[in-house]
């Protein structure tokens, strides 16, 4: 019998244990996916993101904005509502997510260059061929994982399903 409570805890890593893993699995001709966010408020449009994410891979990273991170992205003065902890874990309880590490700091390019992910996933309003940094829909860290040999993509939102709708209501 599977205990999940022992596997949901066994996905979260620190970013030396997603290192360790990804390599494992890399070695063993696995596709490496990475993506964040903040994934407060869990929603349709997030399971839906993340599983079809996982599906351009083997492994599923997921790196999660702390409740510092988060703060200083100014989203709202309320969030997040959720603390990191509990957002963490309700993120690795999803069967599609393999791996949640956090980041602290307001990107995490750290991460990215740190795991090397042979996919870059972000959501469709940000554009996976923007080369330049300052723009708003440029994806942190798409320049490390080109130059690595992978690949950017992006994935479209479930209409209709977001975090401020969910809190506007």
């Amino acid at each position: 019998m599977i205990n999940h409570w022992e596997l949901t805890k066994s996905k979260l890593l620190s970013l030396e244990d997603a290192l360790a893993l990804t390599k494992t699995l890399k070695n063993q001709g696995k596709k490496i996916v990475f993506t964040n966010g903040c994934f407060d408020v869990l929603h349709l449009g997030h399971v839906s993101y993340l599983a079809k994410a996982a599906s351009l891979g083997d492994c599923l990273v997921v790196a999660l904005n702390t409740d510092t991170s988060v703060r200083a992205q100014n989203k709202a003065p309320n969030r997040p509502i959720h603390d990191e902890g509990a957002r963490r874990l309700v993120i690795a309880s999803l069967s599609c997510v393999d791996g949640v590490i956090l980041f602290d700091e307001n990107t995490p390019l750290n991460a990215i260059e740190t795991l090397l992910p042979d996919v870059l996933v972000k959501g469709a309003d940000y554009d996976a061929k923007e080369v330049d940094k300052d723009s708003a829909r440029y994806i942190v860290g798409s320049d490390v994982v080109i130059k690595n040999g992978g690949e950017v993509a992006t994935i479209e939102f479930v209409e209709g399903h977001s975090t401020s709708n969910i809190l506007s209501k």
